[in-house]
């Protein structure tokens, strides 16, 4: 921790100065005693006149307000956004024309099912929530880590939470999506489908909100300055690329730290390694909309990269904390019609729904029509309305409250004719009410098979993984046969694997014609991010004996690319290392495992490391870190313990001054040194951040 992170905490808890004035009531009336009530003598009842304590009480009764149906876990940051370049091409958005100028934002992530105290490292989808505080207005570009949604119309949202929440006989699961009412509501919808193939990828299991792309999800409309519209598409892509958990270290993770996307956030904006996303735009002409095999107002479809690259516009720097958790990260209001000029909609169903709902439920959430007021939520632009009085009205209205008046000069008076003002696009929209939806919604397949032809041989271990242990918690099986029979209509191979897993009846082929199409942009292989290895964290197993010269050169050269690395030994506090002096361990391994690291370093010693490998937490977490694809550096005597392993076909260094590398495996038997060559290497392969090719470990 560094000394101006520990004096911020030290200030954030000190008591407040006594120069600053005495405790008092909400009313400002000073309090000289606030741990006993007022009573009738010592033993008798309480009095209702004790102001204070009532005052008090009444306060920590309301302290909680209603959580957020879906998405009520999170986690927030401040920034800012800057554009690449002017966008007056396509758009007239004030905050997307100046290099030079930044625009305050805040940007929210959460998961979707569970409540305020659920785990980070669920299987869920991430929302990624972005404000941006601009001149002309606040805009709030809603979406998640996932470019589509579960259902086509508004309508259904409804339904689809209810099914996906906790069952309502007994409140269970929490924060998970393996049971019943959820796969039985994705049985007999088949619109679902695509976006349970992400749901089931490793997408759904972040690991970091650093290493997370973000999608609009919707088809939005830019409007440049003449009235002209381009259909858009927005993407976040983190700098440090996608990547992702598996399983096995999600679940683990869940236990040994369920704060563990949170904190990893906070950390990294403490420590100045500050998150770097990069906002692309899909640009479609609207002479262009139905120039595709999909509808662009479906929202369970994308379009391909490879049809429409994505256009880098701008990027965005998190580089503050909130202050208070509550004040900021729970009480921001994120609303999909919160629009600027320039930015429009579509008639997508599924958005329009949305441009009611997120107003609809932040009036009941946040107590009133006032939640504009709270500081998070106010905008930059000066905000003046005729709206008055409600629950939490901050503001000290004077003069007139209505439009057109007198009485008030005219004011506020109504924006001119150039420009400045918001203007709905104008469309023409003629038709019958109707309760329909167009046919050119009802491929519910195809992008699904997409999805998973463009998976690689591990990714798709994985969502069969998934698939099997999700089906495996429904304990109705005609749920069970039933979704196996909607897969097969994705891919026989799939749907087979599947019901193998499940103890199903294998499923008929399914009458499909999709064609063999794949898009390499959606696989994590192909998302590496800048090549860095910034703010990946290293664990470092250490022991008495340890070369802490050697260990000392590989952490210098670790720590100079931006790596966070961590000493784990046994035991806290010191271990003594192979010169005589003390080496500090940051913490004890009973207290850490593998999954809370990206790689591990085995350094060598005359008599310290082998002796780790007989130590059952120190090989549990190797083999955890091996089995799960993670780099892997042995020096000098270390490399011993890798052998202890066993694993069959890998090549480990065995000659004097000689570095090895094989599927992230990176070792040197040379003693007293960390050469130039092993740690370049050694970075390489934590660049690369998982290894899936690597044999399995026979021990």
């Amino acid at each position: 921790m560094t000394e101006d992170r520990k004096e911020r905490q030290r200030e954030m808890y000190r008591a407040p100065d006594p120069a600053e004035g005495p405790l008092t009531t909400d009313q400002g009336v000073a309090v000289d005693h606030t741990d006993d009530s007022l009573t009738v003598g010592e033993r008798g009842p309480t009095l209702m006149e004790d102001f204070h304590f009532r005052e008090k009480i009444t306060h920590f009764d309301h302290e909680r307000i209603p959580e957020r149906v879906v998405h009520a876990r999170g986690a927030g940051a401040y920034g800012y956004f800057e554009p690449y370049e002017s966008c007056a091409e396509f758009t007239r958005a004030a905050f997307l024309q100046d290099p030079s100028v930044r625009t305050p934002v805040f940007v929210r992530f959460s998961t979707v099912q569970g409540p305020r105290g659920s785990a980070d490292t669920v299987r869920d989808v991430r929302g990624f929530a972005t404000k941006f505080y601009t001149s002309e207005g606040n805009y709030d570009l809603v979406g998640n880590n996932m470019p589509v949604f579960f259902i086509q119309d508004g309508i259904k949202f409804p339904d689809f939470v209810h099914a996906l929440k906790p069952e309502p006989q007994n409140e269970i699961p929490t924060g998970a999506s393996a049971h019943d009412t959820l796969w039985d509501f994705v049985s007999l919808q088949p619109e679902t489908m695509h976006m349970m193939m992400w749901l089931m990828s490793d997408r759904a299991i972040p690991r970091s909100y650093r290493m997370m792309q973000g999608f609009g999800v919707h088809t939005f409309r830019f409007v440049d300055a003449q009235g002209r519209g381009t259909f858009v598409k927005f993407h976040w892509k983190p700098k440090l690329g996608v990547h992702s958990l598996v399983w096995d270290e999600a679940q683990e993770c869940a236990g040994r730290d369920p704060d563990f996307n949170r904190r990893d956030l906070w950390e990294a904006i403490e420590a100045g390694q500050y998150p770097e996303y990069e906002l692309g735009v899909q640009l479609i002409p609207e002479e262009d909309e139905f120039n595709f095999d999909v509808d662009l107002l479906d929202a369970t479809k994308i379009i391909p990269e490879e049809q429409v690259p994505v256009r880098p516009i701008g990027h965005m720097v998190l580089d503050r904390n909130p202050d208070n958790f509550f004040a900021e990260t729970e009480q921001v209001a994120f609303h999909t019609a919160n629009v600027v000029p320039g930015i429009d909609f579509t008639n997508d169903p599924l958005l329009q729904a949305r441009n009611f709902s997120y107003l609809d439920t932040q009036l009941i959430r946040l107590g009133g029509p006032n939640f504009a007021q709270l500081p998070v939520n106010q905008p930059v632009a000066p905000a003046r309305t005729n709206q008055r009085d409600g629950y939490h009205q901050s503001t000290l209205h004077t003069g007139t409250n209505y439009s057109p008046n007198s009485l008030g000069g005219g004011c506020p008076a109504l924006a001119g004719a150039d420009g400045y003002a918001f203007s709905h696009y104008a469309e023409r929209v003629e038709g019958h009410k109707i309760r329909k939806r167009s046919e050119s919604f009802k491929d519910f397949y195809s992008q699904a098979a997409l999805f998973w032809n463009s998976m690689s041989d591990w990714e798709r271990r994985h969502i069969v993984d998934a698939f099997r242990f999700e089906l495996g918690k429904v304990e109705a099986v005609h749920v069970r046969e039933r979704t196996v029979e909607q897969l097969a209509q994705v891919d026989y191979d799939l749907a087979t694997q599947v019901a193998q897993g499940i103890g199903v009846a294998l499923p008929e082929p399914g009458a499909n014609n999709h064609k063999p199409q794949a898009s390499p942009a959606l696989s994590l292989e192909n998302l590496q991010g800048d090549g860095s290895i910034r703010t990946r964290q290293i664990a470092v197993l250490v022991m008495d004996g340890v070369d802490t010269g050697q260990l000392a050169q590989a952490q210098e050269a670790l720590t100079a690319q931006g790596a966070v690395v961590e000493a784990l030994a046994p035991h806290d506090g010191k271990v003594l290392g192979a010169d005589g002096n003390g080496y500090a361990v940051d913490r004890a391994l009973p207290t850490v495992a593998s999954v809370l690291y990206d790689a591990v370093l085995l350094p060598g010693g005359p008599t310290g490391t082998p002796g780790l490998a007989s130590d059952d937490e120190a090989m549990r977490f190797v083999r955890d870190a091996y089995r799960h694809g993670k780099p892997i550096g042995a020096l000098g005597s270390g490399v011993g313990i890798l052998s202890t392993l066993d694993p069959e076909g890998l090549h480990i260094a065995s000659g004097h001054g000689h570095v090895c590398t094989d599927r992230g495996v990176v070792t040197d038997t040379t003693t007293g040194t960390a050469s130039e060559e092993f740690t370049r290497a050694f970075s390489e392969a934590i660049a690369t951040h998982r290894h899936w090719n690597r044999p399995r470990a026979r021990c």
